[in-house]
Order: C-alpha cells, then structure tokens, then sequence
C-alpha cells in the first residue's frame, strides 16, 4: 500500500520515496500518518476503499477555499485507492499554540471567505460527508427549503432508523421560515467548524481543514464554533470587524447546532438525541 501511495506522490512531487511513516492524529473518522521522504513530510489519512469519494470532495473542498485567496488551508497532494484503504495526501503543515493575533487574524480571514460570493445557490457541485454521513447538497435557490430538507429532514430520517424519537420534529420543520426569515446570500462555508478543524502552524498563521464544503449561510460556520467550548474572544472580534454578524444570529446558532448533534447521533449514539430533544424544545421556546 505505502510503495503504491509513494509513487502517486512522486507523481506530484518528484522523486519522492517514502524512508518512514508513522501514525499521527486524523480525527475519530480517519486514521492519519506523516510520511516523510527524509526531505519532504506529508499528512495521510487512511480509510476503507469505498470512501474514496469522500477524500475526493474533502480535496475538491480545500482547493475551493483556496482559490478564494482569504485563509490558509492544507494543499491536497493526491488521493486514490491503495489495496484495501482508500487515502488522501496533503501538505504537512506544523501547527503550534497560536496568539491573540492569530485568532483574531482567523476571524477575519474566514469573514473574507464568507464575503468571496461564488454561487447564486445553495449547495454545492456534489454530495461530500459531515463526519462519514453522508451529506447532501442538491442546488436549491431557497436557504429555508435547502436547510429543511438536506439539512435537518435527511438526519431526522437517518436517526429515526437508529431508533431516535423527535416528538416535535414537524412542527420545527414548520416552523423554519419563521426562524430563518432573515436575509440570507450564499457564502462559500467551511460546514464543520468546530475546535478540532481550526488551528494556526507555528509561525502563527491562521489554518482551516477537514472541510464539509458547501455554499449556505456563513452563520453556520460562527454557530459551529461555538458548539463544542467556542473559539477565542479574539476570533468573534475578528469576523465581526470585516462581515458582522446579523440580528438574530444568537437565536439562530442552535437550530444551526441542531444539524450536528443529530448529526452525532447517528454516528455515535448516546445521549445525543436527548440533547436534540432539548435544543428543539429550547428553539421552539423563541417563537
């Protein structure tokens, strides 16, 4: 597996030979190597073969956010399937603490992101993954219909076949518009932003990664952050300088949570339908 991965490298980056590999962190989903020709390191995530197609739009994803020349994200190498693992190879980056500065700096270079407007739609150009569930991003011209159906409809339907019950899910979905009547222009997201997918390399610069691409509502992004324990102060200020947040938006981040912690429970299970059950009960309350 490793010759046939360093050899797809050396297509890329010539003369690349693969002296050592060791195992390193790739999130819960993936299993993550640094490889390393002596000269050259470069970051591997492993998975099984079928999941090809997921590396395949987290590069697609990455190359994106790239071209908006806003905020740093790992160059993809290659990606393809080795054997029985399907894999994906992108650019080492050392990341350390990071400053005041640096999460302030990643405010508003995520903030230039949401502004760089690509798409009339929502969506995206193909379905990519939000953990390993699959994620859905048929072109819609309507943010509420968009949300309610490939967002909130599509994990409502996966978590009842694991045996979650949502007493007040139809009258969430009926009230959507309502909750989303603000004014919303596709902005090019992340989609899951939370602490784990944010860090800044040692010269502090700013980076982003492990993407679940699309084009939705930026609030999406800032509502993800605050999920898990919440970005730095210095971030918040940041995005807020450069594309501020509006009216509304604190009311509006939990249905937006709302997306990932069904999300959780269908890959995970545990108390986590407990918890949509309160946050639904908590949004219905704002009404």
């Amino acid at each position: 597996m490793w010759t046939q991965i360093a050899a797809h490298i050396s297509q890329v980056q010539p003369k690349f030979k693969i002296a050592s590999h060791h195992p390193v962190s790739g999130g819960c989903i993936n299993q993550g190597y640094a490889v390393s020709d002596g000269e050259r390191t470069y970051f591997v995530k492993l998975n099984e073969a079928a999941k090809v197609e997921m590396f395949a739009a987290e590069a697609l994803g990455l190359q994106e956010m790239a071209q908006t020349n806003t905020i740093r994200v790992p160059k993809p190498i290659c990606w393809g399937v080795a054997e029985n693992s399907a894999y994906i190879v992108l650019e080492w980056l050392k990341l350390g603490a990071g400053t005041t500065n640096s999460w302030q700096e990643m405010g508003r270079n995520l903030a230039a992101m949401h502004r760089a407007n690509s798409s009339n739609s929502f969506g995206w150009e193909q379905n990519n993954t939000i953990g390993s569930t699959p994620q859905i991003n048929n072109w819609t011209k309507d943010w509420v219909e968009f949300y309610a159906q490939h967002r909130l409809s599509y994990q409502f339907q996966l978590a009842k076949r694991k045996g979650g019950n949502f007493p007040q899910q139809e009258q969430l979905l009926a009230y959507l518009p309502q909750l989303l009547s603000h004014q919303v222009q596709p902005s090019l997201v992340h989609g899951d932003l939370w602490g784990g997918n944010a860090a800044c390399t040692e010269g502090g610069e700013p980076v982003i990664f492990d993407p679940a691409t699309y084009h939705g509502d930026r609030e999406v992004d800032i509502a993800m952050t605050e999920l898990f324990g919440g970005f730095p102060a210095a971030f918040y200020h940041g995005y807020n300088e450069v594309f501020p947040l509006a009216p509304g938006y604190e009311q509006r981040k939990t249905l937006y949570n709302l997306y990932h912690i069904l999300n959780h429970f269908n890959l995970f299970g545990g108390g986590y339908a407990s918890a949509a059950n309160r946050m639904i009960s908590q949004i219905l309350n704002i009404i």
